[in-house]
């Protein structure tokens, strides 16, 4: 079976705006989803402390970028995601808590003019895992590269899978029972059905691989958990 159309992508975030939309607790299918939103505004805030203009890309209803205005103020923040509703909810959470100016783009970041040299500190939380084959990871990160003044930074917080197989399996079981914990057996099902059917995701050690590939350098490992983690990389000035 093939892997989900953008557009069917799309349609269920779309339908799905409510479980993005609170602070307290992040995007529920995720594995430490507070502590990673702390630990990427606290990093970003602390490598770029001066920085001026945000890319949040995959925004959601704008989590992260929320949590990092909690301690950089009146940022410009410019929003990108595929789902227009997302789109409506992040800007009028984030408008409401900044008065710097916000932009939103619709779109699939494959595609999207994003400038170059435009960004100090780009996000991307959830939204990488939708990659396909190899090619289009190195055009989206160098992509993403581009985009960044220099020493300017950027922060993923993603699922992630293991290139061990048994690894994998291991961590694939550990963390449907975190998601029968978290709620129930229904849910486990709900959520391995559309990561089957929609997402491609690549091993941490691939991404920072990419990553010094397109030019950055020191990857920077905030945290791991199960099959989620939290990191970045700095552009060299």
């Amino acid at each position: 079976m093939g892997k989900s159309s953008v557009d069917e992508i799309r349609e269920r975030f779309d339908n799905d705006v409510e479980r993005f939309s609170t602070l307290a607790i992040g995007q529920t299918t995720t594995v430490d989803a507070v502590l990673a939103m702390d630990l990427i505004a606290q990093a970003a805030s602390l490598v770029n402390p001066d920085a001026r203009h945000v890319l949040d890309v995959g925004c959601g209803a704008g989590n992260y970028t929320l949590k990092l205005l909690q301690r950089q103020y009146d940022l410009d923040i410019t929003l990108v995601d595929l789902s227009k509703p997302m789109l409506d909810r992040a800007r009028q959470r984030v408008g409401e808590v900044t008065e710097g100016e916000v932009t939103t783009l619709q779109g699939d970041i494959r595609e999207l003019d994003i400038g170059e040299e435009r960004y100090d500190i780009i996000l991307a939380a959830a939204v990488l895992h939708h990659l396909r084959d190899e090619p289009e990871w190195l055009h989206v990160f160098n992509k993403l590269y581009d985009a960044l003044t220099p020493g300017g930074s950027l922060w993923v917080f993603d699922l992630v899978e293991h290139d061990n197989p048994a690894v994998q399996e291991l961590m694939w079981k550990r963390y449907g029972e975190y998601l029968v914990d978290f709620k129930d057996e229904e849910f486990r099902k709900f959520v391995y059905g559309y990561i089957i059917k929609e997402d491609t995701p690549r091993s941490l050690l691939f991404q920072v691989d990419i990553m010094r590939k397109v030019g950055f350098t020191d990857p920077i490992v905030l945290h791991k958990n199960i099959c989620y983690a939290a990191f970045g990389a700095i552009k060299p000035r």
